[in-house]
């Protein structure tokens, strides 16, 4: 295979690929912006999500018990507490992100100048990733430092920390104005600013409920990216507001994480052995 061939073949699976989907779904901006996008992302959320949840409820497989960020916590979990969790979850994802979606497919239906036909190329993907992650960082992080203010965090962030130690579909168990703007809004304006594919919408939505789910698991996986910080955020409650981290670096807000055994833990594992196994909690001797 020639370097032309390992370039263009991927891009011509791809763009087959997407007819196939457009021959199932149609070309309809509205089918394509709001019931597919939500019905994807809802079950996406939920296969994903149930699967952690499964674990949770179980303790089954044991022998994953030993990737826990907070070994002890949730084994099992809570029923009742969990039984909240699915409640609230569901309203957020009906009643907030789907009435979400619909306004914004009214705002993006004569903003996007993408040809829905063609697939989006490697690099424009690229593009919007690196936006996404650009404005999930900002927005997110300005965000949740402002609900942490002890007034919204009373009567609107207090919700999502009654987890000290998080699941997995804890993720969206929050008060409907934070899932408004600090879940929903980095997508939409990432969308906005740059005119996104459906294609790319998509791919977005899942990458951010994928990474959201893992932040939130209470697992540190092998080849998995990192939930330490989230996790140490949720048990320390005043560290660690962002989510690549480069804010917490820059306003210091990840001094008592970076002072932690929890930060040397804080990489992608490229093996079988958890985290808790390479750098174990240091034990002082009282005398």
């Amino acid at each position: 295979m020639d370097a032309l061939s390992f370039l263009t073949e991927p891009l011509a699976f791809s763009q087959e690929i997407w007819q196939k989907v457009l021959k199932i779904f149609g070309n309809d901006s509205f089918t394509l912006w709001v019931i597919v996008l939500f019905v994807w992302t809802s079950l996406f959320y939920w296969i994903v999500g149930g699967l952690y949840m499964l674990m949770d409820i179980t303790n089954k497989p044991a022998f994953l018990r030993k990737y826990k960020v907070q070994p002890g916590t949730n084994e099992p979990v809570d029923r009742k507490k969990l039984l909240e969790i699915i409640k609230t979850v569901l309203f957020n994802q009906f009643f907030i992100g789907l009435p979400m979606i619909i306004m914004n497919w009214y705002i993006m239906k004569d903003r996007c100048t993408a040809v829905v036909e063609i697939f989006p190329s490697p690099l424009q993907i690229i593009k919007d990733f690196a936006v996404f992650i650009l404005f999930q960082e900002v927005v997110f992080y300005y965000n949740h430092r402002l609900l942490h203010h002890r007034v919204l965090y009373k009567w609107i962030h207090r919700k999502h920390h009654e987890w000290i130690s998080p699941i997995a579909i804890s993720a969206i168990y929050c008060h409907p104005l934070e899932h408004i703007f600090s879940n929903l809004l980095p997508l939409f304006l990432e969308i906005y600013v740059m005119r996104s594919h459906p294609a790319s919408a998509w791919i977005l939505y899942t990458i951010a409920i994928l990474y959201s789910l893992n932040d939130h698991s209470d697992y540190h996986f092998p080849l998995m990216p990192s939930p330490e910080a989230h996790d140490f955020h949720h048990l320390k409650f005043n560290n660690c507001f962002g989510i690549i981290g480069l804010l917490d670096w820059l306003h210091g807000t990840d001094k008592m994480f970076r002072a932690s055994r929890a930060f040397e833990r804080h990489a992608i594992s490229l093996s079988m052995k958890s985290q808790r196994e390479k750098f174990p909690d240091i034990v002082r001797n009282a005398l």
